[in-house]
């Protein structure tokens, strides 16, 4: 039995650039339960590249090698890197939006690695997306309604025309919009009442009193920054309400870091770095991570953080580099070691909860 999430009140954001300033109050968070709702082991996937005759043929990129990681029951597990990382791959995977090359994974305990469409198709109530373009994610043709109850038709989950309408009425009134709005098309909405309305098609066939896990794929990246933290703050009510647990994948590391209990960092398909996130941005121990967080502005004036350049470009994930896939831009890097000895993802303080993928991680 997991441990009941308790309701702490928090700050709530009212600006875009509130969760800069949100750092103290990140420990407001509830505490998520015990139970494990997402489990991946060593999962891969890659995918050919046709690169031609003269250039060998096929080929495969390497977007997800080797991610093995857990989520809990009510917990937000932020995922951040640099673009193309592999961040957005991991989150359908997960979900089996995409098929796993090689790996497990559990979804409440069930190994959906390679369970049918068909087989998943109950397990869909309680796993769904959230999309990061509010503007391409809505089919422009359809109604809200029609997109909402789109879902709920396809689960059955109605008993008729008038009890799926008010299914979509309570739904728009949980995510902040009106009834009235279900005949409306998307083009006549703002891009903070489509993410809204985005969440509500994610939400209309979760059971009520189960939780459910959804992952946020860069969900305010596409939005006014005025209408950022609306949206952040509605996760985060019904992250409460209902007991959801969220992969949330971003590239603002002030608003993972406000609402993540816990913080992955993936550098060329790997996850580099795993810890809570107040232990991450007060400590970090691989050289990507404190490169990565070195560039995220200080509110406070007066105060200077020193920011850390990487030499070189990230290299493709077609060609990735042979062992640690960082060393060639790693200012530790050791010759002999770092390119011949893959880095284990290892706890450095049993208890921590702090991982680090490095042969010779900061501050040891």
């Amino acid at each position: 039995m997991s441990a009941p999430i308790s309701r702490v009140s928090r700050p709530t954001v009212t600006t875009g650039t509130a969760p800069a300033q949100a750092g103290p109050e990140v420990a407001a968070l509830p505490e998520p339960g015990e139970r494990v709702v997402v489990r991946a082991e060593s999962v891969s996937k890659l995918f050919p590249v046709e690169e031609g005759w003269f250039r060998g043929g096929k080929r495969e990129l390497r977007a997800v090698d080797g991610v093995s990681l857990e989520i809990r029951a009510g917990e937000t597990l932020g995922l951040v890197g640099e673009s193309g990382c592999g961040k957005s791959t991991l989150g359908r995977v997960l979900l089996r939006l995409l098929d796993p090359t090689y790996g497990r994974i559990w979804f409440e305990g069930t190994d959906i690695t390679v369970t049918s469409q068909r087989d998943l198709r109950p397990l869909r109530r309680r796993m769904q997306i959230i999309f990061q373009d509010p503007y391409s994610s809505l089919n422009p043709r359809m109604t809200v309604r029609q997109i909402v109850g789109e879902a709920i038709q396809i689960h059955g989950l109605a008993k008729g025309a008038k009890d799926e309408e008010q299914m979509i009425a309570r739904l728009l009134s949980r995510v902040g919009l009106r009834a009235d709005v279900m005949t409306r098309y998307p083009h006549e909405f703002s891009g903070g009442q489509r993410q809204r309305i985005g969440i509500a098609r994610a939400l209309a066939v979760m059971e009520t009193g189960t939780g459910g896990f959804i992952v946020c794929d860069e969900p305010i990246s596409a939005l006014d920054v005025s209408i950022q933290a609306q949206i952040v703050n509605l996760l985060q009510d019904l992250q409460e309400e209902l007991g959801l647990s969220y992969l949330f994948i971003s590239h603002d590391l002030k608003v993972v870091e406000y609402v993540s209990h816990r913080v992955a960092v993936m550098y060329l398909g790997r996850v580099v770095e795993l810890a809570p996130a107040r232990a991450l941005y007060e400590k970090r121990h691989h050289p990507y991570t404190r490169a990565l967080l070195s560039a995220v502005p200080v509110p406070e004036p007066g105060r200077r953080t020193l920011r850390v350049l990487l030499e070189g470009d990230v290299p493709s994930p077609i060609d990735p580099p042979k062992a640690c896939s960082f060393h060639p831009r790693c200012p530790k890097f050791h010759k002999g070691h770092c390119d011949v000895e893959i880095p284990l993802l290892r706890e450095l303080v049993p208890g921590s909860g702090h991982f680090v993928a490095c042969h010779y991680p900061e501050g040891t």
